[in-house]
């Protein structure tokens, strides 16, 4: 890419996107291209195609997408599958009809089976059953990673996947039913803390940034307890979902950029193809190579945010996929490495949640 070319970051808002148009920026890109949902809808096809006819973008980077942790992806099993297969249909096929020079898909990590051996390596893509809260989105991040190998192997583009891990960082979605793991536990947190040291004003602060079930202006204390409760927050414990043994890696959302960024700068399809016998699995994971436990990654958030009731776990509530580590090689092979690791990027991203809370009502 050159410094001039015309790149389009689709979801450049979003926490993915975001952290990719700051380290474009930051490197010195100066023609990108972002649209907000309301300025172009990519669900709509037409909208896309205009889309593509006006600007001719020479680079894509595919980072939009509808997301959610556990809870959102096991109610909106409809809206997680029909949605992304929209998007990732829509902006992919323009990029072929418009001879874009490079695309970049960002899939997720979820793609690999339930019963994975550990770490993952790409090629263990659709060798047994995917888990099942996940399975519609899954499936269409595994569409579209297979949609950007096919229209390769056939059209002779370059389009190419990469599969993060659970992804956190600045502007993520601290929505408590939708949220991913890490943001929602940040949130419940500080909202535990807040009301263990009995800070009415830092719940309502929280609480008027980012909205919680229907808490408004007329909203009671009783209200406020009764909605916290709800979300597994008591006054002298923080409840949270599943037993805490399952395994996670969590990766920096600026790392993440960062990768993105690198592999559109030096890494092509035809790199990725040479050994190949048989050409499939032609995604590349992207990762620290580094796992935690769900109570231990608890623990870390309640020291760094200062939070000193209990923590209990229940196990009625789904775990989700046991562990799940990307084996990164392929990536390390290529040039790359993760630079920020997990302890200092909550710490990150408590000081981004906080600062943004104030910055909304200053």
């Amino acid at each position: 890419m050159n410094k001039d070319s015309k790149i389009y970051v689709a979801g450049h808002s979003g926490l993915v996107g975001s952290a990719i148009w700051r380290n474009l920026l930051a490197k010195g890109y100066n023609n990108l291209i972002g649209k907000t949902h309301e300025e172009l809808d990519l669900l709509d096809s037409n909208a896309v195609k205009r889309f593509f006819d006006d600007e001719k973008p020479d680079y894509v980077i595919l980072s939009a997408a509808f997301v959610g942790g556990i809870i959102a992806n096991n109610t909106y099993r409809a809206d997680f599958i029909f949605r992304n297969l929209q998007i990732q249909n829509n902006v992919i096929y323009e990029s072929y009809k418009h001879k874009v020079k490079k695309l970049l898909f960002l899939g997720s990590s979820c793609v690999y089976p339930k019963e994975a051996p550990q770490p993952i390596k790409e090629e263990y893509l659709l060798t047994s059953p995917l888990e099942y809260t996940n399975e519609p989105y899954a499936i269409a991040k595994i569409a579209g990673l297979k949609m950007c190998e096919s229209f390769n192997i056939q059209y002779g583009t370059n389009f190419l996947s990469v599969m993060p891990p659970n992804l956190y960082g600045p502007h993520d979605n601290f929505d408590l039913e939708k949220s991913h793991v890490l943001p929602a536990l940040i949130r419940k947190m500080h909202l535990a803390k807040c009301l263990h040291d009995n800070n009415w004003s830092g719940i309502q602060l929280d609480l008027k940034r980012r909205s919680l079930d229907k808490m408004n202006g007329k909203s009671t204390v009783d209200d406020f307890v009764l909605t916290l409760n709800k979300f597994g927050i008591f006054s002298n414990h923080l409840e949270l979902w599943g037993t805490g043994k399952p395994l996670r890696e969590f990766l920096w959302s600026d790392d993440l950029a960062d990768a993105c960024v690198y592999i559109m700068e030096n890494v092509n399809f035809r790199d990725i193809i040479k050994d190949m016998a048989e050409i499939r699995n032609t995604h590349i994971n992207v990762g620290t190579g580094k796992e935690v436990s769900i109570k231990e990654l608890s623990a870390i958030v309640a020291n760094i945010i200062g939070y000193q009731g209990k923590i209990k776990f229940n196990p009625s509530m789904p775990d989700g996929t046991l562990r799940k580590l990307n084996d990164v090689s392929k990536l390390k092979s290529l040039g790359w490495h993760h630079i920020v690791d997990l302890e200092k990027g909550i710490k990150l991203m408590y000081k981004w949640y906080l600062d943004d809370q104030s910055a909304h009502y200053s």
